[in-house]
């Protein structure tokens, strides 16, 4: 729970994926249970959990306490009659432990920890009607979520086993024979003795889960598992339309790197599960360094970083939604691992993590590379693989879900040091020995900091396997002992080590520049071109302002630019131009495609797509920076009216692709 004591942790208070406050005031003034409670409540339900506090109110400065709560007795007392209403809200989450009665400088709060539901309770749905009552915490607040999400919960919430249903019609000709008998053969290998080995192909998949018959029918028929792990491509994509398995090898870090070796469905193979975990675990592994060590007299070619990389990529393949519209994506580049499956996790990730909790979306598949011996039992796989690139002293692996543009779990191995040395000497310089005695988290945080120049709380749930409420209150701890500083309100909050070398848009735009004692130590007006040194108001001659701290030029006035930019920028805002409403989506696209080269300016962008500044900025720019999709150039002062933006490219580069 949300640790708040006093004001200064109320300062600190910023509205994240996990945070809500709500002034709840009532008609009178004496406090009531908001209406907008309730959205909130099924979204920190159906997502990660969060704390709703009421009591507060946000303003332009952040959330201040004002009047409190007068009667916090009566809230609770309505929040229980409430909970236990059926008709208002499919489930109670809570015990009397995630309500308490905060009492600060004589007032009180009324602070809710909404816990996440388990599978078998989502989907968690207000006003008696799943399809129009179920919420989900996205990047703009609390957002309804579509039919086809809906209904995936509660196919999850019923079926504890995916793979096991029986699929009429599909027999012994759709299986690929090949792939049979050489896991047949592995079987044998690894249980010699076992009396399986003396059975015919029927009774043999019988055994493992990949035949049953009809108890009603006496017709007998290939399982989804049977199907997925032996069968051929043809039948299994007709009982799965949107099954795709893809591996690609990228040379070097970076997703635009087209691929050098890549295994995907062409038809040169069988295309099952079982040669894809063949063919790409051999792909994965070929170039690891293998230390000669001798176990038992005999050589043993295995580390724990091959193991973990066998894990990895059996776990993407059991925990698969093979009716999910992603791909199995495996990536290799010379940075990373990257392994990808459809579907979001079972489990909380804190939960995978820590380990001893499985909940297998396909527990047949699981068992049928048990037998061979892969894929580990009782949720020890994830902590296998931590532990792996752990002895290798790497980053650790970061574990994480994404909902858009479909359903899908992601995992990075990252073969680089968790602390490079580098940015910790800086740290230890400006900071001092402390650093070395911080938690591992805040020394992560400021790592991050250091390395990215500024950091977010939705960044660092990407690095971090830490929950989101534990990054809040590593963050305000930081924030308390002034060896971090931050800019921006709610979700738009970016933190940063303090003197960072940022640009200052006084200087860049100002006719009589006036330097201050942070921006000298800073170098904040320094402004460079191959021509040399310019002055602070002078541009290169193509009419960007180029401007040493920042990694692309900056459009501030589209008069000063060639007459060829402002064609190019004019006709990727065609179709903004030419229509008076366009959908979000179509908006957001032609934002950041215009920026996703430069810096702009607000008024500029505005000119592009013939929008009205206040409403622009209300409904494009402020949803794109809370969504972690724009950056500012200027963080120390969000709101200067000369604020450019430029778009973020995605850190997880190897999820670009959906179904390449």
């Amino acid at each position: 729970m949300l640790e708040i004591k006093n004001l200064d942790d109320i300062s600190a208070l910023s509205e994240t994926d996990e945070i809500e406050c709500k002034l709840a005031a009532g008609k009178d003034g004496k406090g009531e249970l908001p209406k907008d409670f309730w959205p909130t409540y099924s979204a920190f339900g159906n997502s990660y959990g969060g704390n709703i506090i009421l009591g507060l109110k946000e303003t332009k400065d952040g959330f201040k306490l004002k009047n409190g709560i007068v009667n916090p007795q009566k809230i609770i007392d309505d929040l229980w009659s409430l909970l236990n209403d059926p008709t208002k809200v499919s489930v109670c989450l809570l015990t009397p432990k995630y309500i308490r009665v905060l009492e600060i400088n004589g007032k009180a709060l009324i602070q809710i920890a909404v816990p996440q539901a388990n599978r078998k309770q989502k989907p968690v749905f207000i006003n008696n009607n799943p399809l129009t009552g179920t919420y989900k915490r996205g990047e703009t607040g609390d957002l309804i979520c579509r039919k086809e999400t809906v209904t995936r919960m509660m196919a999850e919430q019923i079926e504890d086993c995916r793979d096991a249903e029986l699929l009429k019609g599909f027999g012994i000709e759709d299986i690929d024979l090949n792939s049979f008998n050489a896991y047949r053969q592995l079987y044998m290998n690894l249980q010699p003795d076992h009396p399986w080995n003396q059975v015919e192909t029927v009774p043999f998949l019988k055994n493992i889960g990949g035949w049953r018959k009809d108890r009603e029918t006496r017709i007998g028929a290939l399982t989804q598992a049977g199907l997925l792990m032996f069968g051929q491509l043809p039948a299994i994509q007709e009982a799965f339309p949107n099954y795709m398995l893809d591996y690609q090898e990228r040379s070097q870090a970076k997703a635009e790197v087209r691929w050098v070796d890549r295994l995907t469905l062409d038809g040169s193979w069988s295309g099952n599960l079982f040669d894809f975990y063949r063919k790409v675990i051999s792909k994965l592994t070929s170039e690891l360094k293998v230390p000669f060590k001798l176990e038992k007299n005999l050589r043993k070619d295995d580390t724990l970083v091959h193991q973990s990389l066998r894990e990895a990529l059996v776990n993407s393949l059991v925990h698969a939604d093979y009716t999910e519209r992603a791909s199995v994506l495996i990536v290799k580049r010379p940075d990373m691992f990257g392994f990808r499956n459809p579907g979001l996790m079972r489990i909380p990730k804190e939960i995978a993590v820590q380990g001893g909790d499985s909940d297998c979306r396909n527990r047949l598949i699981h068992q049928m590379f048990r037998y061979i011996g892969l894929g580990e039992q009782a949720g020890s796989g994830i902590p296998k693989i931590f532990q792996g690139w752990d002895s290798q002293h790497w980053r650790s692996p970061v574990l994480y879900e994404k909902e858009h543009p479909f359903e899908q779990t992601l995992l990075e191995l990252r073969m680089l040091d968790f602390f490079p040395e580098k940015i910790v000497n800086e740290l230890r310089r400006s900071i001092g020995d402390d650093f070395d005695h911080l938690p591992k988290l805040e020394r992560l945080i400021l790592a991050s900091a250091a390395t990215e120049g500024v950091i977010t709380h939705r960044r660092m749930t990407e690095i971090s396997t830490d929950h989101t409420h534990d990054l809040s209150l590593a963050f305000q701890r930081l924030m308390k002992d002034g060896v971090l500083e931050s800019t921006g309100r709610g979700r738009g909050t970016v933190y940063y080590l303090p003197g960072r070398n940022f640009p200052s848009a006084e200087h860049i735009f100002s006719e009589n520049p006036v330097m201050t004692p942070a921006d000298k130590g800073a170098g904040v007006i320094n402004l460079s071109h191959n021509s040399g040194s310019l002055g602070h108001n002078e541009r290169n001659k193509t009419g960007f302002l180029i401007i040493k701290e920042l990694e692309k030029p900056l459009i501030d006035d589209l008069d000063k630019l060639s007459d060829d930019i402002v064609d190019r920028l004019m006709t990727l805002a065609k179709k903004a131009r030419n229509k008076k409403r366009l959908n979000k989506k179509d908006m957001a696209s032609i934002v950041l495609s215009l920026c996703d080269a430069y810096y702009m300016t607000q008024q500029v962008l505005c000119t592009l797509v013939k929008r009205e500044s206040r409403a622009f900025r209300k409904n494009t720019i402020k949803s794109l920076l809370d969504s972690g999709q724009l950056s500012l150039a200027f963080p120390r002062t969000p709101t200067h009216s000369k604020q450019a933006y430029t778009t973020i490219k995605p850190k997880s580069e190897y999820s670009k692709s959906n179904r390449d």
